[in-house]
C-alpha cells in the first residue's frame, strides 16, 4: 500500500521534488507535519495525498488560514 504526496504550485502545476513513498497514511501525514515549511519554501502551494494513484484527500493548502 503506497502513499505519496502530489505537490503543486499555486497554478496547479506539479512541483518536482521529494518522491518519498510511505507504507501507510499515518506515516505520510507525519512526514507532511514535519516537512510542510520546507515544501512551502520550495514553491509548493498545495498537496494531495495519493494512495497508489487514487486521491485520498486534497488538494490541501500549505498556507495558514
Amino acid at each position: 500500500m503506497d502513499y505519496r504526496w502530489r505537490c503543486q504550485d499555486a497554478r496547479g502545476r506539479d512541483v518536482p521534488g521529494d518522491e518519498t513513498v510511505f507504507a501507510d497514511q499515518t506515516e505520510a501525514e507525519d512526514w507532511l507535519r514535519d516537512s510542510w515549511r520546507e515544501l512551502l519554501a520550495a514553491g509548493v502551494d498545495r498537496v494531495t495525498l495519493l494512495h497508489n494513484e487514487a486521491e485520498v484527500y486534497g488538494p490541501m493548502s500549505l498556507h495558514s488560514s
